[in-house]
């Protein structure tokens, strides 16, 4: 698949476990994998998730996969909010609710390449902070900080503005 990055809670919640001794795989409830691929139709995608599920059969969690090059087709209708196109994969990090989770690994020829848009502070902090560029309401966050907190308690969580 193009551009296919591992992204977000299998990255930033290890760190958390890493941080507080944990069992690395302590909390992490699915695996997501993105990728940006032209072809927008549902088929392709489809095709995408069909291979990935093989490929991850021996994975005891959920794997999600989702080519971001056809979020905007789905996520006003989903989300409520509208979504413009993106370029490629990294840029959606950027829509991240919280900064942390912002974090993506890939492999590469020369080994693996981190993206994270906002830097990895918050993350090594432990600190979850409403993404500004975000809009909608506090709902989607809310719920996931409450599920990080009972899991991660040692967590400093901001509110979502207003």
């Amino acid at each position: 698949m193009p551009d296919v990055w591992l992204v977000s809670g299998s990255i930033f919640q290890s760190v958390w476990n890493g941080l507080t001794g944990r069992d690395p795989c302590y909390g992490i409830a699915d695996y997501d994998v993105f990728y940006f691929d032209p072809d927008t139709s549902y088929e392709a995608e489809d095709a995408a998730i069909a291979s990935c599920a093989a490929v991850f059969a021996d994975v005891a969690a959920e794997v999600q996969v989702r080519n971001q090059a056809r979020v905007h087709l789905w996520y006003p209708q989903k989300f409520g909010r509208p979504y413009a196109p993106l370029a490629d994969t990294r840029e959606a990090l950027t829509r991240f609710l919280a900064p942390c989770c912002a974090v993506a690994l890939r492999r590469t020829p020369d080994g693996l390449a981190l993206a994270a848009p906002f830097g990895v502070g918050d993350l090594l902090a432990m600190i979850v902070r409403p993404n500004p560029a975000v809009g909608g309401s506090s709902g989607q966050y809310d719920a996931k900080t409450a599920r990080w907190r009972r899991h991660w308690p040692e967590l400093t969580i901001y509110p979502w503005p207003g």
